[in-house]
């Protein structure tokens, strides 16, 4: 079973390898990070580990038994008891539940550890795969979004109820 781990030094070389197998998959859904993020990929991901200790942002990743990366599930912009969701997981493990549980997860420890009360996510309107998590974890549709310059939706929930479904 999959583990939720605080975004680590060492997580860098699984994390890029991630990334990289599924980048062609991830930009079906989300913009693309670019050629830029993988040639700078060092930089960037002690960038993510200095924000995570300011407290802006906590990231985290999804890793198996084997140490490979499976997810990444993360805060941003973490400001008065409110942050924004972000999270991706490998095309092998899509369909299978993993994205709902760990948001789930994501959720419990957004207010244990970090005091959030309200978390928005935003998905494309094609992304019909998001947007079940969000809804089986209790976001409720809360607007026009355009993630990526493409249309979508805002996603909210306010923590601390209870989730409707986190079922698959």
């Amino acid at each position: 079973m999959p583990e939720l781990q605080r975004l680590r030094a060492d997580h860098a070389s699984a994390v890029l390898a991630f990334e990289l197998a599924n980048r062609a998959y991830f930009a079906t859904h989300i913009s693309d990070r670019g050629d830029e993020y993988f040639s700078n990929f060092d930089q960037e991901h002690s960038a993510q580990l200095a924000e995570h200790e300011s407290g802006s942002c906590a990231y985290h990743v999804l890793v198996d038994e084997d140490g490979a990366i499976r997810g990444r599930f993360n805060l941003y912009e973490i400001h008065d008891g409110a942050a924004n969701v972000g999270y991706r997981v490998a095309k092998d493990v899509a369909g299978r539940g993993v994205a709902t549980a760990a948001v789930n997860e994501l959720c419990q420890i957004a207010v244990e550890q970090y005091g959030v009360q309200r978390l928005r996510a935003t998905v494309t309107h094609g992304n019909v795969a998001s947007q079940k998590v969000l809804t089986r974890n209790g976001f409720i549709p809360d607007g026009p979004a355009e993630p990526g310059g493409r249309p979508g939706t805002w996603y909210l929930r306010t923590l601390g109820e209870e989730c409707v479904d986190v079922g698959r």
